[in-house]
């Protein structure tokens, strides 16, 4: 009986230590392959001076993907304006227009951020960078 016991006791602590290892192993592994962190945050001034004209494959790689993307959409009769106003819209190339939105990532003093940043981009590249809190 006393055989038996040492048996059982020898078997469980070395599934419990197979096990611990086991976990270990993966964590490891999972935090190794993981992506970079993408929650740095920057001054006003850093942010603005690594993305200010960048293209959207840089800002992709650098911050990730936004929480949210909008496409700027002609206005109706904004052709009819135009005319109007001596601009003729044929000869004139397409432009397009994506403001992207990333939050908490702009720092406005040592231990506060704005709460959204958007990135303006005309043609893939930034154009217009602006903080806000009150959104």
């Amino acid at each position: 009986m006393q055989l038996t016991t040492m048996t059982i006791k020898n078997t469980i602590k070395k599934l419990c230590l197979s096990f611990a290892m086991g976990t270990l192993l993966a964590v490891t592994f999972f935090s190794a392959h993981a992506a970079p962190p993408k929650d740095k945050t920057y001054t006003e001034n850093e942010f603005l001076n690594s993305f200010s004209g960048k293209s959207m494959k840089v800002v992709t790689d650098k911050l990730g993907q936004p929480f949210k993307k909008e496409l700027s959409v002609k206005p109706s009769g904004a052709s009819t304006m135009m005319l109007k106003a001596g601009a003729d819209d044929k000869n004139s190339k397409p432009v397009k227009v994506e403001m992207w939105y990333y939050k908490n990532i702009v720092k406005y003093d040592p231990k506060r951020t704005y709460k959204e940043t958007e990135i303006t981009f005309v043609n893939d590249r930034v154009m217009n960078i602006a903080f806000f809190n009150n959104r």
